[in-house]
């Protein structure tokens, strides 16, 4: 009787340790991280721009980034941009002012009158050009083949690039990028700016995407210089704005970066 006693409690034992093994197994297995899976949009663009995407990394690379950071490099001190690329919530950092947008309102933070355009205009002016071509992606946008561009001796193809009633503060913006038809990869982009008075604008201005750098898989501009254009004559550079200090990342901004800072000396608007 002893030993069956005996034989019974090691069994109980035995099943006990089994049960706790396994209950430790399933914790491990239910706490490992849930890998996000981002959708390749490639075929939701037509096959040259998805090409134009494919050469600057990829759509579906980018779109697996949620925060971008680059400095456009000044002489009096450099502008700081930090973008979710999400949510496009926005800040911008410099030694005299301090700009940002939360999703609903643009602010303004300064001591002094140094910065004197339109906040809401410009907290995400420069990220668009910088993040380039692929905000091109975003939804609501229509692509239309244009003629090419010929600068010197070489043509470059493009498209015209416009924007849904509703899509942004100026969806009657258009651009048009023009790309190296060996490479596929950006080469000048035609813009207009209708932000000010609402209505269309066949004043066109345009930028050379002149040189690259790879940020984390990514080829993002280095150097912009904008180009002298009259009636489809590119001449002069007449200006150049150059990126430093760039990243990009999976890495999720605070939500609280975005937001007007309560201080005495803020400004809102």
């Amino acid at each position: 009787m002893k030993k069956l006693t005996l034989l019974v409690l090691l069994f109980g034992t035995f099943i006990s340790c089994k049960q706790e093994v396994k209950s430790e197994k399933e914790d491990t297995v239910s706490e490992t991280p849930q890998v996000e899976v981002v959708p390749d949009r490639s075929k939701d663009f037509p096959e040259d721009i998805a090409a134009i995407f494919k050469a600057h990394g990829g759509i579906q690379a980018f779109d697996q980034m949620n925060t971008l950071i680059f400095e456009l490099s000044n002489p009096e001190g450099n502008e700081k941009h930090i973008t979710d690329l999400k949510t496009r919530h926005a800040r911008i950092e410099t030694d005299k002012f301090v700009l940002g947008f939360d999703g609903n309102d643009a602010w303004l933070v300064q001591d002094s009158t140094y910065f004197k355009g339109n906040p809401r205009f410009y907290h995400n002016l420069m990220f668009y050009f910088y993040a380039m071509p692929f905000v091109l992606g975003d939804q609501g946008i229509s692509y239309e083949k244009v003629a090419d561009l010929t600068v010197g001796d070489i043509s470059y193809p493009g498209y015209k690039i416009s924007y849904g009633d509703g899509v942004g503060d100026s969806p009657k913006d258009n651009y048009f990028l023009y790309y190296d038809a060996s490479s596929h990869q950006m080469k000048f982009l035609g813009y207009t700016v209708t932000f000010f008075s609402k209505e269309t604008s066949e004043k066109i201005s345009l930028i050379e995407y002149s040189d690259w750098n790879k940020v984390n898989g990514l080829i993002l501009p280095k150097t912009l210089k904008w180009r002298n254009y009259e009636d489809g004559v590119v001449s002069d550079v007449k200006s150049e704005r150059n990126f430093v200090n760039v990243g990009i990342s999976k890495d999720k901004s605070s939500v609280s970066l975005f937001k007007k800072p309560l201080e005495e000396k803020e400004k809102s608007l």
